[in-house]
């Protein structure tokens, strides 16, 4: 166990350099620093202002190599080191649209994008996961088939229209809950995430519950479901503690890579209903052309999908005491 994490580690850190270069290509090969500071202070600036902006912002190195440098100072004083050692470090510096600091925004974005994401997660896993082993009980039954039905409508929609339906029935005409607006008190904050969790739960409702209601089928016609139906078991310990237990392995690997991402938000949903989390500043980086923090935010997804792989392979293990890593 201990050399498999050790080499499984040293395959993500190799991941996540490739990363950071392809990163430094699209944000400074392709997109020319300059252009970067055209963007951030105007078309119309003087050309000075755009030397002393990409200056206060570190865009005026040279990107590989430095020829004005000498000795070690080559390799360090280059847009591509000081790239890695932002990003490796964490010290991801400031925003190119209003100079405030990212580490900043992305601690106060953190705390409302996991109070929706979380609960949509959780609500969403065991839902679909108790309606697919229903469901998955009554298979070619009128159940199953309206159920599938059901599921195909709900993948037919897009998000979009789930949002502004849901906005406009349960917010403008029912008046449930507030339409946009965030406030993080424990007296009002479930009024503000209810409206935008179920419609998160009711957007992936459908994929979920085909993904697992596959996988239940298949267990259920293994040997070993016939033969504990075969020693008297009864219907729910089969599909309990058999086909729920030995379909995790799958269940798994769509969950536990889903939980990093629980940090970067929900994009949609985040800038409809106007929570102030991940994924309405993720929105408003690329509307503003804020590439150091779109750039951040780019990174910290990838280093966070490593390390859902990692956690993927570890938590087989511990699932299916079969699963042996070596």
């Amino acid at each position: 166990m201990a050399a498999y994490l050790v080499r499984r580690i040293g395959y993500g850190l190799v991941t996540m350099f490739g990363v950071l270069f392809l990163l430094f290509v699209l944000f400074f090969a392709v997109t020319d620093p300059d252009d970067i500071a055209r963007k951030a202070v105007g078309e119309r600036a003087r050309p000075d202002v755009y030397v002393q902006w990409k200056k206060n912002h570190g865009y005026d190195k040279p990107l590989f190599f430095n020829t004005q440098a000498s000795g070690a100072s080559r390799y360090t004083d280059t847009l591509l080191f000081e790239h890695y050692r932002r990003m490796l470090t964490l010290d991801f510096g400031r925003s190119d649209a209003d100079d405030s600091e990212i580490s900043r925004r992305l601690r106060e974005g953190a705390g409302p994008s996991l109070g929706l994401t979380v609960p949509l997660f959780a609500f969403g896993l065991v839902l679909s996961v108790a309606v697919a082993l229903f469901v998955a009980f009554f298979r070619e039954t009128y159940v199953d088939r309206l159920m599938l039905v059901v599921c195909m409508l709900t993948m037919s929609v897009a998000s979009l229209l789930y949002i502004i339906a849901g906005q406009y029935l349960a917010g403008v005409l029912l008046r449930w809950f507030p339409i946009s607006g965030f406030d993080p008190s424990s007296a009002v904050i479930g009024r503000f995430l209810a409206l935008p969790v179920l419609i998160g739960i009711v957007t992936g409702f459908g994929s979920d519950v085909r993904f697992y209601r596959t996988i239940f089928i298949e267990e259920m016609n293994r040997d070993y479901v016939r033969t504990a139906r075969a020693k008297g078991a009864g219907d729910a310990r089969v599909m309990g503690r058999h086909v729920l237990r030995n379909a995790l392995i799958p269940i798994l690997t769509n969950v536990v890579i889903a939980i990093p991402f629980l940090f970067t938000g929900a994009l949609l949903l985040e800038s409809f209903f106007g929570i102030p989390g991940l994924g309405s500043l993720t929105v408003e980086a690329i509307q503003s052309n804020d590439f150091s923090t779109l750039r951040t935010i780019v990174f910290l997804g990838a280093l966070l999908f490593i390390f859902g792989q990692i956690l993927t392979d570890l938590s087989y293990a511990l699932a299916d005491p079969r699963v042996r890593l070596a």
